[in-house]
């Protein structure tokens, strides 16, 4: 069954003319900011606007893929296929989506260090699925993308009605990436994605809140949440190789819902800046949707 669109459902009149100003301001700093390309997708659950800037640009879509992912486990924990407590073999160990040859993921490339010492031992479902949002974890990625399968992340995928996201293997297969099978997202698409999430209508509001939950225990802050007020909470996901840095998110702020975004950025290997070009990006699409409010 294919569900309507996290950000066509109930929407409130939207406000044109101050996004357009956002648009301007978010043009003028992709301009000045030395990236290759910067893509900005919003949705305010609060007034119902949407903001796209180069929202439909394809970019690798780095570590923001586990959040597709993450959406698939929990749909087979919403069809009792596994539970949150369900142990799994921590192994490093996966077979490469070109030809099916082995790779490891390497120790020194992840950023968690937790998971790798846990090879040889069990781990929970709930315990790989923190992992990999959290501390992004590319090994609890690999064993949980093993355990449920590819093609169950792309069934999710579709069932929904996303588009924009392109999951095509795990991470760190190296030799899939040197024949051009790559993960690709785009601003869009990743907003869908998390409203759906946002909104409570993945499977049900108890495991939305849960995947929530998970995203908002997020350890990399120096994207959107990096210039916001300490009392803004952000549940959100990065994602950041050598020549792109992503952060997508939902973003609550006190006395109003939540606006869900993602900035997308692409780079020269070698380019500094980054995190701080999302984080104002992040800033000034925060800055003008509280002036939105209070203007209407």
């Amino acid at each position: 069954m294919t569900l309507p669109s996290a950000l066509n459902r109930d929407r409130a009149p939207s406000f044109p003319t101050n996004l357009d100003a956002l648009r301007l301001q978010i043009e003028a700093l992709a301009k000045n900011s030395g990236a290759r390309a910067i893509a900005v997708a919003l949705h305010d659950t609060e007034t119902g606007a949407e903001l796209h800037y180069e929202a439909d640009r394809w970019f690798h879509g780095a570590s923001t893929i586990k959040v597709a992912i993450l959406l698939a486990v929990y749909g087979e924990i919403a069809r009792g296929r596994l539970a949150p407590q369900s142990r799994l073999h921590v192994r490093n160990r996966f077979l490469s989506a070109y030809d099916g040859s082995p790779f490891r993921v390497l120790a020194d490339r992840d950023s968690d260090s937790e998971v790798h010492a846990a090879i040889g031992k069990t781990m929970r479902v709930s315990e790989l699925a923190h992992h990999m949002i959290a501390t992004s974890s590319n090994l609890a990625t690999n064993l949980l993308l093993d355990l449920i399968g590819l093609d169950a992340v792309q069934r999710t995928i579709a069932h929904f009605g996303l588009t924009g996201l392109d999951v095509r293997r795990g991470v760190e297969d190296e030799k899939a990436f040197e024949h051009g099978i790559i993960n690709r997202v785009t601003a869009k698409g990743l907003v869908a994605l998390l409203g759906l999430i946002a909104e409570e209508r993945a499977y049900s509001p108890e495991l939305s809140r849960q995947m929530l939950d998970i995203l908002h225990q997020q350890e990399f802050k120096k994207g959107i949440p990096a210039r916001l007020p300490r009392e803004v909470r952000v549940a959100h996901k990065t994602g950041d190789i050598s020549t792109v840095a992503h952060d997508a998110g939902v973003v609550y702020a006190p006395g109003r819902k939540p606006y869900v975004i993602a900035i997308l950025t692409e780079w020269a290997p070698d380019a500094g800046s980054r995190s701080p070009t999302i984080a104002t990006l992040s800033h000034a699409v925060y800055e003008q949707l509280r002036g939105t409010l209070s203007d209407a």
